[in-house]
């Protein structure tokens, strides 16, 4: 291919680790997601301390902690300021997402990594853009067009596209076929032949039974418990799962909302 391309994972490669990947497009340094996980643990950041200040773009692919949780840390502390890129509902329910984690965490423990200011410092240097919006790099990156793509994961979830002289880098992680009720399907099969294509294989092998089939399931056990005199918790990572739930429950007709 005749544009250069390194890409360097930096973190949850080989095991479950939150996700974060050095990609360089003929020198231009992106840094596609920005994950920590729920202990943030110092130590995984180590890789992503030594390229940090060498980032020139950030881009992130969802909304919870694995993929952006270490934003805000890593620009008070480790010498990120690179302008950030993700859409309206990542950027939006990443911002709460980590309000929640601060504000519980300081609850129970000094917690000292970074604070309200902190977040919202990182998240106001968020460009959003929407699904298929091209955006042209300019100064260093001039050439490199950057776009974001349904991942079908999560509200706003996204695979990303970076293009250089009519080639294409995919990064697609965390993705989904299906189309589910509040969310379409991924696009990845749309992309032909990328040059190169990075993405995980974490539920290669998880067979899921249909939506309807699920659904009764899941339907069928609350009616259980409930009809037992038992009460019916149901806890949600994010705001994409609530707007499930309500959609089941409502196609049950007996909960009002």
């Amino acid at each position: 291919m005749g544009t250069s391309v390194q890409v360097k994972p930096l973190c949850g490669v080989y095991n479950e680790n939150p996700l974060a990947y050095l990609v360089s497009v003929d020198g231009f340094n992106f840094l596609v997601d920005c994950g920590w996980n729920d202990h943030f643990d110092a130590s995984l950041l180590e890789p992503l301390s030594r390229v940090a200040p060498t980032v020139d773009a950030v881009l992130l692919s969802h909304s919870d902690t694995l993929h952006l949780g270490a934003l805000p840390y890593a620009m008070k502390k480790l010498g990120l300021s690179a302008p950030v890129f993700a859409t309206e509902p990542v950027y939006r329910l990443g911002l709460l997402t980590m309000y929640d984690h601060y504000l519980s965490r300081k609850q129970v423990s000094e917690f000292d990594l970074f604070t309200l200011d902190d977040i919202d410092s990182a998240f106001q240097n968020i460009t959003r853009l929407t699904y298929s919006q091209n955006y042209h790099i300019s100064g260093k990156g001039e050439g490199i067009v950057i776009a974001p793509h349904v991942a079908g994961h999560l509200l706003g979830g996204t695979v990303w596209k970076i293009t250089k002289d009519g080639e294409d880098v995919i990064y697609a992680v965390d993705f989904n076929h299906r189309k589910e009720r509040h969310l379409n399907g991924t696009v990845l099969e749309s992309f032909v032949r990328p040059a190169v294509l990075i993405t995980d294989a974490y539920n290669a092998l998880n067979n899921q039974p249909s939506r309807r089939q699920r659904d009764q399931e899941f339907l069928d056990a609350i009616m259980k418990t409930l009809r037992a005199d038992g009460n019916v918790l149901l806890p949600v990572d994010t705001a994409g799962r609530v707007l499930e739930l309500i959609l089941i429950l409502e196609q049950a007709s007996w909960c009002r909302v």
